[in-house]
């Protein structure tokens, strides 16, 4: 197949992009990303070792950036300066690569976007050569806004982060995946397969999840499921579904030619 994911002009072929924290050990985790496919993976920087600490269990042994394309993220970062040098360091770790992850969170509780700290840190990686991948409000005009400042995905949440509420407001997400040209990528929310079949029904390009697999009772057969589901969504999203006909039936047999007419 030739319907790639295209981010900062490489090719995906899986549209599901995980997380990387949260699950039991590092064995689970790479058989979780096995199972579901995925190619890219958030690793958070603040959080996980990528090198930052000499002689403890480094995530890039089981996650060999040879077969993952590996996307730092700034988790846990609150202000525009602390995502800034979060992300440098990040590069500096992962020898000059500039794709990643920036998300700058508004409070502890809720990890709901910052906005305007958002848009300052990327206007600020953007010009030092970053390739931005943005968390943030499903909002269209800011998600425009965050466009138009040269990032490379715009990842509106679905809900809550964690929540694994599904998708709240569909209504948003069609408008921004309308107006917004580079890839659309869900984030935040998902919460079983059918989240994700939705939000490709949607037309989203791609949705990134953790919680949803990683919590899971079963995490691999999760993975696998949640695989399909993005898959099947895509599928149907790219056939196009038959328009609603709230008010009327219409007979899936044939109507003329029937017994006594």
């Amino acid at each position: 197949m030739d319907d790639f994911l295209t981010i900062a002009g490489r090719n995906y072929h899986s549209r599901l992009l995980a997380g990387t924290g949260k699950y039991k050990d590092f064995t689970q985790t790479r058989a979780a990303l096995d199972a579901c496919g995925a190619e890219i993976v958030t690793v958070a920087v603040r959080r996980s070792n990528i090198g930052q600490h000499p002689g403890e269990p480094n995530l890039l042994d089981v996650l060999p950036p040879e077969r993952f394309t590996l996307l730092p993220n700034t988790a846990g970062c609150f202000t525009a300066d602390e995502a800034v040098r979060t992300l440098r360091l990040a590069r500096e770790l992962l020898d000059g690569r500039a794709l990643v992850k920036l998300e700058v969170l508004g409070d502890p509780l809720s990890l709901y976007p910052n906005m305007p700290e958002t848009l300052k840190a990327a206007e600020i990686l953007i010009k030092d050569g970053f390739d931005l991948m943005v968390y943030c409000a499903d909002d269209p005009i800011q998600a425009r806004m965050l466009e138009d400042l040269g990032c490379a995905a715009i990842m509106p949440l679905a809900s809550l982060i964690g929540s694994g509420m599904g998708i709240l407001n569909p209504w948003n997400l069609a408008l921004i995946v309308d107006r917004i040209k580079v890839p659309v990528i869900v984030d935040a929310g998902v919460g079983t397969a059918s989240d994700a079949a939705i939000a490709m029904e949607l037309g989203c390009d791609g949705v990134l999840m953790n919680t949803a697999i990683a919590h899971a009772q079963d995490p691999v057969r999760m993975g696998g499921a949640m695989k399909k589901a993005v898959e099947a969504g895509r599928e149907a999203f790219l056939a196009g579904r038959m328009a609603k006909k709230p008010y009327a039936a219409d007979p899936s047999s044939p109507a003329a030619g029937l017994i006594g007419s």
